[in-house]
């Protein structure tokens, strides 16, 4: 611990901070993973002090030349920063100082750590919501060639986790590819709030330096300014949203767990997840547990603890900056991690599922998944709909007494039901029959399936575009 170590900001104190405040205020573990972001916000705030003759012109440039070298330091993973410096931007500071001597203590001039950290913190998110689209997308595009194979493959549809009518494993899948869509708006919303640029709003106050705030601005891919300079330094709604964002993304990747875990069960066995993506027991030598899906699910609590812990640390701090707000970085962090992390490993174990079509067909098969359309085959033949949805609830009745399905009685057995009952019942209760008949826009017919398809291509190619040209 460097305990003679001058501080930056230390003129006006006369004694050495206590060593277990130093590591209990330091945020350089946390917060040096923005040391990119925080070069890159000072070098343009450094070519701006520069053009605006704030501070001289040669000193600006020299700045630069430093600030370039430990950039490159940075990004060849050889930068070392000290706990004693407190926060990455001193860090890059006394760095900088220790480079270029005098013309680095100009650095700072019409700027604080507060405005410069809500720079740092929106940059770094901003790179990091576009990683996580582009998980996002990569999931949708596994999810594409899934559902191509197997529009045709009959599975049941399941309403309070009983059987309800007949769907196909693709429609199952595009389910969950307009969840993902979403979120991928959701995290494309968020990143439009992200972008102002706060450089120039100082402690709270602004600055009596004539800043050039857009020349900053422009240098740093901002498309707006922050409007109030109290509110640069002490907004966090942009970690809050995203941290929102990633907890409804986490949402949806747990309910497709839960489903993996559910159908790779010996009751289900609609799918059996490869063992690159599963583990053994201890004690059962016959176990093959599903972690990865059993993990992910899990994590999901993690992200929502993330946005709890940034709302609850938000919501008593006067205005402007407070210390508190140091807090918000590990939690985004920790989210941003998780997410991605999550993402990534889902869409690697989603690409090796084997489905299995044969079981997925068979169970379509049982539990009166056809009763809706007998009902409507009756309504074609004239009946009340609620005549006949009485009638083929009494036949199911009779069914479950018979141990029979409904397609199994003869028409004798249906006609004592019902005189409409007709020898072409048999033909509209059959599950493809069932399936193909629900060809609506959004159905899970194959025709309906495939141009949902074909459209959800589109979009993932214009989303992919989109995310190629927010990186240039």
């Amino acid at each position: 611990m460097e305990q003679t170590e001058k501080k930056l900001w230390g003129g006006r104190f006369q004694k050495a901070a206590d060593e277990a405040m130093e590591d209990f205020h330091s945020s350089v573990a946390v917060d040096c993973r923005m040391a990119r972001e925080d070069i890159q916000g000072s070098l343009a705030h450094a070519r701006m002090l520069g053009a605006q003759g704030i501070i001289p012109p040669a000193e600006a440039e020299k700045i630069e030349e430093g600030l370039l070298g430990i950039l490159a330091e940075c990004e060849a993973g050889k930068l070392t920063l000290k706990k004693s410096a407190e926060d990455v931007h001193m860090n890059v500071e006394q760095l900088l100082i220790a480079r270029v001597g005098e013309a680095g203590k100009r650095v700072h001039t019409g700027r604080s750590r507060n405005d410069q950290v809500a720079l740092d913190f929106r940059l770094y998110l901003t790179r990091g919501t576009d990683a996580v689209i582009g998980n996002l997308l990569a999931l949708q595009s596994a999810l594409l060639s899934t559902a191509k194979a197997h529009t045709r493959t009959v599975m049941p549809g399941y309403t309070h986790m009983q059987k309800a009518q007949p769907v196909t494993l693709a429609h199952h899948l595009m389910a969950y590819f307009e969840m993902f869509r979403r979120d991928v708006g959701r995290f494309a919303d968020c990143k439009k709030r992200m972008d102002e640029m706060p450089l120039g709003a100082g402690a709270l106050a602004g600055s009596t330096y004539p800043l050039d705030r857009e020349m900053v601005r422009a240098q740093l891919g901002f498309s707006a300014i922050s409007r109030n300079s109290m509110d640069a330094v002490s907004d966090r709604d942009f970690c809050i949203e995203f941290a929102a964002a990633s907890s409804v993304a986490m949402m949806h990747l747990s309910r497709f767990c839960e489903e993996l875990i559910l159908w790779s069960t010996d009751e289900f066995r609609f799918v059996e997840m490869d063992d690159a993506f599963s583990t053994g027991s201890s004690i059962m030598p016959q176990k093959k547990n599903p972690d990865v899906a059993e993990l992910i699910r899990g994590k999901t609590g993690r992200v929502y603890g993330d946005l709890m812990g940034l709302l609850t640390l938000m919501k008593g701090l006067p205005l402007a900056y407070n210390k508190d707000m140091q807090e918000d970085k590990e939690a985004s962090f920790d989210a941003l991690d998780t997410v991605n992390g999550c993402l990534s490993i889902f869409t690697r174990m989603f690409a090796s599922l084997r489905f299995r079509e044969e079981n997925m067909c068979a169970a379509a098969g049982k539990g009166f998944t056809n009763a809706t359309d007998a009902a409507d085959y009756l309504v074609r033949k004239g009946l009340p709909f609620r005549t006949a949805h009485e009638i083929v609830g009494r036949l199911v009745f009779n069914c479950l007494e018979k141990g029979k399905a409904i397609e199994e009685l003869s028409l004798p057995e249906l006609q004592a039901v019902s005189w409409a009952f007709g020898a072409d019942v048999y033909e509209s209760i059959s599950l493809d029959a069932c399936v193909d008949g629900r060809c609506l826009p959004g159905g899970p017919a194959a025709s309906a399936v495939e141009a949902h398809i074909g459209q959800s291509e589109a979009w993932l190619a214009e989303a992919r575009q989109s995310v190629r040209g927010a990186k240039d």
